[in-house]
Protein backbone atom coordinates (compact mmCIF):
# COMPACT_ATOMS: atom_id res chain seq x y z
CA UNK A 1 0.00 0.00 0.00
CA UNK A 2 0.96 3.63 -0.55
CA UNK A 3 1.34 5.48 2.32
CA UNK A 4 2.48 9.30 3.96
CA UNK A 5 5.54 7.73 5.44
CA UNK A 6 7.55 8.47 2.50
CA UNK A 7 11.38 6.40 1.59
CA UNK A 8 13.11 6.12 -1.59
CA UNK A 9 11.43 4.89 -4.27
CA UNK A 10 8.25 5.78 -3.08
CA UNK A 11 5.31 7.46 -5.36
CA UNK A 12 5.07 10.48 -3.53
CA UNK A 13 3.62 12.96 -6.06
CA UNK A 14 1.62 13.72 -8.97
CA UNK A 15 0.64 16.36 -11.16
CA UNK A 16 -1.10 16.46 -14.62
CA UNK A 17 -0.28 18.43 -17.79
CA UNK A 18 -3.27 19.90 -19.21
CA UNK A 19 -4.28 21.93 -22.22
CA UNK A 20 -6.66 23.76 -20.01
CA UNK A 21 -6.40 23.61 -16.24
CA UNK A 22 -9.43 25.38 -15.56
CA UNK A 23 -11.54 22.71 -17.83
CA UNK A 24 -9.24 19.74 -15.77
CA UNK A 25 -10.27 20.92 -12.46
CA UNK A 26 -13.80 21.26 -13.03
CA UNK A 27 -13.90 17.47 -14.95
CA UNK A 28 -11.73 16.20 -11.77
CA UNK A 29 -13.68 18.27 -9.36
CA UNK A 30 -17.10 16.13 -10.56
CA UNK A 31 -15.22 12.73 -10.50
CA UNK A 32 -13.52 12.78 -7.17
CA UNK A 33 -14.91 16.25 -5.25
CA UNK A 34 -11.65 17.42 -5.61
CA UNK A 35 -10.93 21.27 -5.09
CA UNK A 36 -8.40 22.80 -7.18
CA UNK A 37 -6.34 25.61 -5.67
CA UNK A 38 -4.33 27.48 -7.77
CA UNK A 39 -0.82 28.85 -7.32
CA UNK A 40 -1.43 32.05 -9.12
CA UNK A 41 -0.58 33.23 -12.40
CA UNK A 42 3.14 33.46 -11.17
CA UNK A 43 3.10 29.95 -11.59
CA UNK A 44 1.71 29.73 -14.73
CA UNK A 45 -1.61 28.08 -13.50
CA UNK A 46 -0.19 25.52 -11.22
CA UNK A 47 -1.99 24.63 -8.90
CA UNK A 48 -2.98 21.69 -5.83
CA UNK A 49 -6.05 19.17 -5.93
CA UNK A 50 -7.18 18.46 -2.45
CA UNK A 51 -9.56 16.56 -0.89
CA UNK A 52 -10.80 17.23 2.31
CA UNK A 53 -8.69 19.58 2.78
CA UNK A 54 -5.68 17.56 2.13
CA UNK A 55 -3.50 17.34 -1.22
CA UNK A 56 -4.03 14.40 -3.38
CA UNK A 57 -2.86 15.94 -7.09
CA UNK A 58 -1.32 18.75 -8.36
CA UNK A 59 -2.29 19.92 -12.16
CA UNK A 60 -0.22 22.22 -14.61
CA UNK A 61 -0.87 23.79 -17.95
CA UNK A 62 0.59 21.52 -20.77
CA UNK A 63 3.21 23.87 -22.35
CA UNK A 64 5.65 21.22 -24.18
CA UNK A 65 4.91 21.04 -28.07
CA UNK A 66 3.21 18.19 -29.11
CA UNK A 67 3.14 16.36 -26.06
CA UNK A 68 -0.20 14.81 -25.17
CA UNK A 69 -2.16 15.28 -22.11
CA UNK A 70 -0.91 12.75 -19.33
CA UNK A 71 -0.09 12.45 -15.20
CA UNK A 72 3.22 12.31 -14.06
CA UNK A 73 4.52 10.24 -11.02
CA UNK A 74 6.97 11.55 -9.08
CA UNK A 75 9.02 9.30 -7.13
CA UNK A 76 10.94 9.98 -3.23
CA UNK A 77 14.51 10.69 -3.92
CA UNK A 78 17.10 12.31 -1.36
CA UNK A 79 19.26 13.79 -3.94
CA UNK A 80 17.89 14.65 -7.60
CA UNK A 81 21.51 15.19 -8.81
CA UNK A 82 22.24 11.85 -7.59
CA UNK A 83 19.53 10.19 -9.54
CA UNK A 84 20.26 12.19 -12.83
CA UNK A 85 23.55 10.06 -12.62
CA UNK A 86 21.74 7.01 -11.78
CA UNK A 87 18.99 7.67 -14.43
CA UNK A 88 21.97 8.28 -17.55
CA UNK A 89 24.18 5.34 -15.99
CA UNK A 90 21.26 2.70 -16.43
CA UNK A 91 19.92 4.17 -19.98
CA UNK A 92 17.46 6.44 -19.33
CA UNK A 93 17.30 10.54 -20.46
CA UNK A 94 17.12 13.08 -18.70
CA UNK A 95 14.17 15.21 -19.55
CA UNK A 96 14.30 18.41 -17.46
CA UNK A 97 17.26 18.65 -15.07
CA UNK A 98 16.89 19.11 -11.81
CA UNK A 99 14.88 22.49 -10.74
CA UNK A 100 13.24 24.20 -7.25
CA UNK A 101 10.30 24.58 -6.52
CA UNK A 102 10.59 27.40 -4.22
CA UNK A 103 11.25 26.34 -0.62
CA UNK A 104 9.11 22.90 -1.28
CA UNK A 105 11.90 20.67 -2.72
CA UNK A 106 13.83 19.93 -5.86
CA UNK A 107 12.30 18.01 -9.05
CA UNK A 108 13.47 16.47 -12.23
CA UNK A 109 12.16 14.73 -14.97
CA UNK A 110 13.41 11.75 -17.41
CA UNK A 111 12.17 8.69 -19.35
CA UNK A 112 13.34 5.55 -19.19
CA UNK A 113 14.80 3.45 -21.73
CA UNK A 114 11.72 1.91 -23.28
CA UNK A 115 10.33 5.78 -23.28
CA UNK A 116 7.92 5.83 -20.31
CA UNK A 117 8.26 9.42 -18.63
CA UNK A 118 8.48 9.36 -15.13
CA UNK A 119 9.76 12.14 -12.57
CA UNK A 120 11.96 12.51 -8.82
CA UNK A 121 10.67 14.66 -6.02
CA UNK A 122 13.87 15.64 -3.83
CA UNK A 123 11.32 17.03 -0.46
CA UNK A 124 11.76 20.51 0.99
CA UNK A 125 9.18 22.15 2.84
CA UNK A 126 6.46 19.71 1.08
CA UNK A 127 7.32 15.93 1.70
CA UNK A 128 4.70 14.77 -0.93
CA UNK A 129 1.18 14.03 -1.03
CA UNK A 130 -0.93 14.45 2.11
CA UNK A 131 -3.55 11.82 1.64
CA UNK A 132 -3.56 8.33 0.07
CA UNK A 133 -4.79 5.13 -0.15
CA UNK A 134 -8.24 6.33 0.57
CA UNK A 135 -11.06 7.12 -1.34
CA UNK A 136 -10.50 10.07 -3.64
CA UNK A 137 -7.11 9.76 -3.77
CA UNK A 138 -3.88 7.97 -4.95
CA UNK A 139 -3.82 4.08 -4.36
CA UNK A 140 -1.57 2.39 -6.78
CA UNK A 141 1.13 3.25 -10.05
CA UNK A 142 1.13 0.86 -12.67
CA UNK A 143 3.69 0.72 -15.52
CA UNK A 144 2.63 -0.57 -19.07
CA UNK A 145 5.70 -1.39 -21.05
CA UNK A 146 7.10 -3.41 -24.00
CA UNK A 147 9.66 -4.67 -21.65
CA UNK A 148 8.58 -5.88 -18.53
CA UNK A 149 12.60 -7.34 -17.52
CA UNK A 150 14.17 -4.28 -18.38
CA UNK A 151 12.13 -2.15 -16.99
CA UNK A 152 12.42 -3.90 -13.64
CA UNK A 153 16.20 -4.01 -13.65
CA UNK A 154 16.11 -0.45 -15.09
CA UNK A 155 14.22 0.95 -11.35
CA UNK A 156 15.58 -1.94 -9.37
CA UNK A 157 19.23 0.11 -9.90
CA UNK A 158 17.67 3.72 -10.03
CA UNK A 159 15.60 3.01 -6.66
CA UNK A 160 16.38 -0.18 -5.24
CA UNK A 161 13.22 -1.72 -5.67
CA UNK A 162 12.09 -4.93 -4.84
CA UNK A 163 9.57 -7.39 -7.66
CA UNK A 164 7.77 -10.21 -7.12
CA UNK A 165 5.64 -11.84 -10.25
CA UNK A 166 2.46 -12.88 -10.25
CA UNK A 167 0.39 -14.84 -12.25
CA UNK A 168 -2.49 -13.21 -14.43
CA UNK A 169 -6.15 -15.40 -14.87
CA UNK A 170 -6.64 -16.47 -18.32
CA UNK A 171 -2.99 -17.03 -19.04
CA UNK A 172 -2.89 -13.15 -19.43
CA UNK A 173 1.36 -13.27 -18.34
CA UNK A 174 2.62 -12.17 -15.60
CA UNK A 175 2.80 -8.77 -13.31
CA UNK A 176 5.35 -7.36 -11.56
CA UNK A 177 4.45 -6.55 -7.98
CA UNK A 178 6.82 -3.45 -6.78
CA UNK A 179 7.64 -2.48 -3.15
CA UNK A 180 10.41 -0.17 -2.15
CA UNK A 181 13.27 -1.70 -0.97
CA UNK A 182 13.44 -3.83 2.25
CA UNK A 183 9.14 -2.68 2.02
CA UNK A 184 7.87 -6.30 1.68
CA UNK A 185 4.21 -7.13 0.81
CA UNK A 186 3.31 -4.20 3.18
CA UNK A 187 4.77 -1.59 1.34
CA UNK A 188 3.90 -2.93 -2.39
CA UNK A 189 2.99 0.68 -4.49
CA UNK A 190 2.50 -0.61 -7.84
CA UNK A 191 2.94 -2.78 -10.80
CA UNK A 192 4.58 -3.44 -13.98
CA UNK A 193 2.65 -4.49 -17.12
CA UNK A 194 4.44 -5.81 -19.84
CA UNK A 195 1.94 -5.29 -23.30
CA UNK A 196 1.91 -5.19 -26.87
CA UNK A 197 2.41 -1.76 -28.73
CA UNK A 198 -0.89 -1.85 -30.14
CA UNK A 199 -2.12 -1.75 -26.70
CA UNK A 200 -0.46 1.58 -25.97
CA UNK A 201 -2.88 3.96 -28.74
CA UNK A 202 -2.29 6.77 -26.15
CA UNK A 203 1.38 6.88 -26.59
CA UNK A 204 1.39 5.68 -30.11
CA UNK A 205 3.08 2.86 -28.58
CA UNK A 206 5.30 4.39 -26.09
CA UNK A 207 5.40 2.87 -22.60
CA UNK A 208 3.99 4.67 -20.07
CA UNK A 209 3.28 5.03 -16.18
CA UNK A 210 -0.57 5.92 -14.85
CA UNK A 211 -2.23 6.57 -11.44
CA UNK A 212 -4.42 4.46 -10.03
CA UNK A 213 -7.22 6.12 -7.81
CA UNK A 214 -9.56 4.67 -5.14
CA UNK A 215 -13.35 5.01 -5.25
CA UNK A 216 -16.09 3.41 -3.32
CA UNK A 217 -17.50 2.61 -6.21
CA UNK A 218 -16.40 1.83 -9.45
CA UNK A 219 -19.53 2.06 -11.35
CA UNK A 220 -20.88 5.58 -10.28
CA UNK A 221 -17.45 6.80 -10.72
CA UNK A 222 -17.57 5.88 -13.93
CA UNK A 223 -21.04 7.87 -14.51
CA UNK A 224 -19.21 10.96 -13.42
CA UNK A 225 -16.53 10.74 -16.08
CA UNK A 226 -18.57 9.99 -18.72
CA UNK A 227 -20.94 12.59 -17.80
CA UNK A 228 -18.87 14.84 -17.35
CA UNK A 229 -16.91 14.82 -20.79
CA UNK A 230 -14.51 11.62 -20.54
CA UNK A 231 -14.62 7.99 -21.39
CA UNK A 232 -13.79 4.53 -20.08
CA UNK A 233 -11.34 2.78 -22.33
CA UNK A 234 -11.64 -0.45 -20.43
CA UNK A 235 -13.98 -2.05 -18.06
CA UNK A 236 -15.31 -2.27 -15.83
CA UNK A 237 -14.19 -5.62 -14.62
CA UNK A 238 -13.86 -7.68 -11.47
CA UNK A 239 -10.33 -8.43 -10.78
CA UNK A 240 -9.99 -11.31 -8.30
CA UNK A 241 -8.18 -10.52 -4.64
CA UNK A 242 -7.68 -6.37 -6.28
CA UNK A 243 -11.68 -5.75 -6.88
CA UNK A 244 -13.71 -3.33 -9.64
CA UNK A 245 -11.38 -1.15 -12.16
CA UNK A 246 -12.02 0.61 -15.21
CA UNK A 247 -9.13 2.35 -17.20
CA UNK A 248 -10.50 5.92 -18.06
CA UNK A 249 -9.37 9.10 -20.17
CA UNK A 250 -10.30 12.48 -19.58
CA UNK A 251 -11.81 14.83 -21.93
CA UNK A 252 -8.11 16.26 -22.81
CA UNK A 253 -6.99 12.39 -23.24
CA UNK A 254 -4.86 11.80 -20.16
CA UNK A 255 -5.40 8.29 -19.18
CA UNK A 256 -6.45 7.28 -15.36
CA UNK A 257 -7.87 3.99 -13.24
CA UNK A 258 -10.37 3.99 -10.44
CA UNK A 259 -11.07 0.89 -8.56
CA UNK A 260 -12.91 -0.17 -5.77
CA UNK A 261 -10.95 -2.53 -3.95
CA UNK A 262 -12.11 -5.75 -2.69
CA UNK A 263 -12.35 -6.20 1.06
Amino acid sequence: MITTDYVTGSPCWLDLGAPDVAAAATFYGAVFDWQFESFGPDAGGYGVFRHEGRSVAAAGRLTEEGARSAWMIYFRVHDADTAVRAVEDAGGAVRTPPVAAGDAGRMAQFTDPQGAQFAVWEPGANQGLEKVDDPGALMWTELYTTDAAAAKEFYGRLFGWETQDMTLPGGGGSYGLISPQGGGQGRMQGGVMQVSTDLLTLTDGRPYWHPVFHVTDCDAALGRVTGHGGRVQMGPEDAEGVGRLAVCVDPAGADFVVLTPSG
